[in-house]
């Protein structure tokens, strides 16, 4: 039987994010599964210029729910590969015994953790500012580039906001510093592996790597990787391809511990 993954997009992404990884990941015989947001479905050209009228009211659960859905359904347990809050989310699959491995690139961080940085301070707040209310963050093309794609000049960022970019609800942002998006860090859990981007400006490497040491089963396996001259688009920026396949070599090493008890991971 096929191996599934199951590929998680975060805020201000959609599907179509993955687009490059779902064939590369097919070519290696993976089965993959893709599955929009709550009102995140469709050309982000079209959601952009007619945002859901619901957008603002997402929450974390609702999304969290539906991909519990969508893992207990794919059969065997799948893979889950998130990114951003989809990094998060696949960490709480994870957590939660709906996935045999997990992969978290760029992701917020569980348990309301933190980091000091400048970057991540600046971002969260605007994004997370409570005096929004529930009206949806408009991610625009500067926005995209000074906290996305950092590394890339303004025409390389254009193209991919143009290509990929959506509007998004802050109340998600918010739900993860609070209860929904708390997990337990000390119990025993399928193999993780976190991605890191050396210039991100929203999660900063060192987030992800507290957030990776944060998982204290000495049985269990838990990677940190950080990718040099990478920003928080490191899923679709150009070099995607290298962590793709660090990605696909790490699935491959640690299949074998995907299926056994904790106490045989190491």
């Amino acid at each position: 039987m096929k191996n599934t993954v199951i590929f998680i997009h975060g805020m201000f992404q959609n599907p179509k994010s993955w687009e490059n990884w779902i064939k590369f990941f097919k070519a290696r015989d993976y089965e993959c599964i893709a599955p929009a947001w709550p009102m995140h479905d469709g050309e982000p050209a079209d959601l952009r210029s007619f945002p859901p009228e619901d957008l603002g009211g997402l929450e974390l659960q609702s999304i969290v729910n539906l991909m519990e859905d969508i893992a207990t359904s794919a059969g065997e347990k799948p893979i889950v590969i998130g990114h951003s809050v989809g990094g998060l989310i696949a960490q709480l699959l994870v957590n939660r015994g709906f996935a045999k491995m997990g992969i978290a690139i760029n992701s917020v961080a569980p348990n309301a953790m933190l980091t000091l940085d400048w970057g991540f301070m600046k971002n969260s707040a605007l994004i997370a500012n409570p005096f929004k209310g529930d009206d949806p963050f408009v991610m625009d093309p500067e926005s995209f580039h000074s906290s996305f794609t950092n590394t890339l000049s303004a025409g390389e960022s254009d193209a991919l906001w143009s290509k990929y970019a959506v509007n998004d609800s802050r109340n998600v942002l918010r739900d993860c510093m609070g209860e929904d998006g708390e997990l337990d860090v000390e119990s025993t859990h399928a193999p993780l592996l976190f991605i890191g981007g050396s210039e991100d400006q929203i999660i900063p490497p060192s987030l992800n790597q507290k957030n990776a040491e944060a998982y204290t089963d000495e049985e269990s396996i838990t990677e940190f990787k950080e990718f040099p001259a990478r920003g928080h688009a490191i899923c679709i920026q150009p070099g995607w391809e290298e962590v793709a396949e660090y990605v696909a070599t790490w699935l491959s090493k640690n299949e074998k511990f995907a299926h056994q008890p904790a106490e045989s991971f190491k």
